[in-house]
């Protein structure tokens, strides 16, 4: 199964909504809108800011995506999923929200 397919399919059984036919798409669940990219199928990282980006991608290619990421510190909230097989895992999630006592 190709990447995309399995991101599709991952943010589906999630209970997003899924649009579009790339290998970019949108998935959204009740406020949420959350941009997907399987990276290695576009070649390059989105620019947009303000926004939820998650980029998808398979094991041996995790740790060069954070890496690219962290260095072009871009102005969204990332996270990277890790697809293994018919296994995922969130190598990388946004920060919780700050909580203050």
């Amino acid at each position: 199964m190709r990447l995309v397919e399995q991101a599709r399919s991952i943010f589906a059984e999630l209970g997003y909504t899924v649009e579009g036919t790339g290998p970019t798409f949108r998935a959204e669940r009740e406020w949420k809108v959350v941009h997907v990219n399987t990276v290695l199928e576009t070649g390059e990282l989105p620019s947009e800011s303000g926004q939820f980006h998650c980029f998808v991608a398979e094991p041996e290619d995790a740790d060069d995506l954070e890496n690219k990421l962290r260095s072009r510190n871009p102005d969204y909230e990332w996270a990277i999923i890790v697809v293994d097989g018919e296994d995922y895992q969130v190598e990388r999630a946004p920060p919780g929200p700050r909580v203050t006592a």
